[in-house]
């Protein structure tokens, strides 16, 4: 029966971590050189704040999704 409910919720999990990660693919590639070259003691720049979250988005989807898969496989057993 919950099988009904692990498998939609697996999908939205892989869906956001893809979305996750083209997000911080997208905003790796609109830094720009002079973001690199800047002075570390300005702090981060915008892009490299959006950088990382998206990051940390995707690592965060990723594991409530192999949390569900290991959840639905010991439910099949």
């Amino acid at each position: 029966m919950s099988y009904y409910f692990l498998v939609p919720l697996i999908m939205f999990f892989v869906a956001m971590t893809v979305i996750s990660l083209v997000r911080g693919i997208i905003a790796f590639l609109k830094t720009t050189e002079a973001d690199l070259k800047s002075d570390p003691a300005n702090g981060a720049t915008d892009m490299q704040i959006l950088q990382n979250r998206m990051m940390f988005n995707r690592i965060k989807y990723q594991g409530m999704a192999v949390v569900a898969v290991a959840v639905l496989m010991a439910m099949s057993r």
